[in-house]
């Protein structure tokens, strides 16, 4: 059971946050819980919802591979919240169910680029122990990837972090779409502390 109960469409007044949540719906057919909560500080709200669009959504970086990235990140966390919301966003940006469901085989599964697994082995590394990221880290995203792109990479995972954070503590409620999209590639997954 969450710790905090998110607000409400009804009870928030600020136009720019409104636009922002109904933007949410439209892409994912749901507005996050997650939110929904930290918009009970609307500047806390509003430069999440920017620093997100700009991490996630721009630069050079394939959207996909963000959003593995960020999944990676998210499980190697253990943050069930955010895994099913990434599994969700994956999916959106044309992941199939079985790269999905292959994640934690993605050094021998073929169904990842070297690319991928140089951003996903960070993902995982960082996401478990940031100090752990060394520069043969580096060395191998320096092959597929330049500088710019790499801060893309770090961001999408550092952008984890707090989220994953944010979720776990608040123990945010799963919502219907991101469980059911996350069963679809993990049918035996448990959403945890989440339901």
């Amino acid at each position: 059971m969450t710790h905090l109960r998110p607000l409400e469409l009804s009870e928030i007044d600020d136009p720019e946050i409104l636009s922002k949540f109904q933007h949410y719906a439209d892409t994912r057919g749901f507005t996050p819980n997650s939110i929904r909560t930290m918009a009970r500080r609307p500047n806390i709200v509003k430069a999440f919802m920017q620093l997100n669009q700009a991490v996630l959504y721009e630069g050079t970086v394939p959207e996909e591979l963000k959003m593995l990235v960020s999944l990676a990140s998210s499980v190697a966390s253990g943050c069930r919240y955010c895994q099913s919301h990434m599994s969700n966003l994956s999916s959106i940006y044309n992941v199939p169910d079985e790269k999905i469901a292959a994640l934690w085989e993605f050094q021998t599964s073929d169904l990842f680029s070297d690319a991928e697994r140089a951003a996903i082995a960070l993902a995982l590394k960082a996401g478990i122990l940031p100090n752990d990221a060394d520069q043969a880290d580096f060395d191998e995203l320096g092959k597929y990837f330049d500088d710019g792109q790499i801060v893309e990479i770090v961001a999408s995972i550092a952008l984890f972090g707090y989220l994953n954070r944010w979720n776990d503590t608040m123990a945010t409620q799963l919502e219907a779409v991101p469980r059911e999209r996350i069963k679809r590639a993990l049918p035996d997954w448990d959403e945890g502390k989440h339901s």
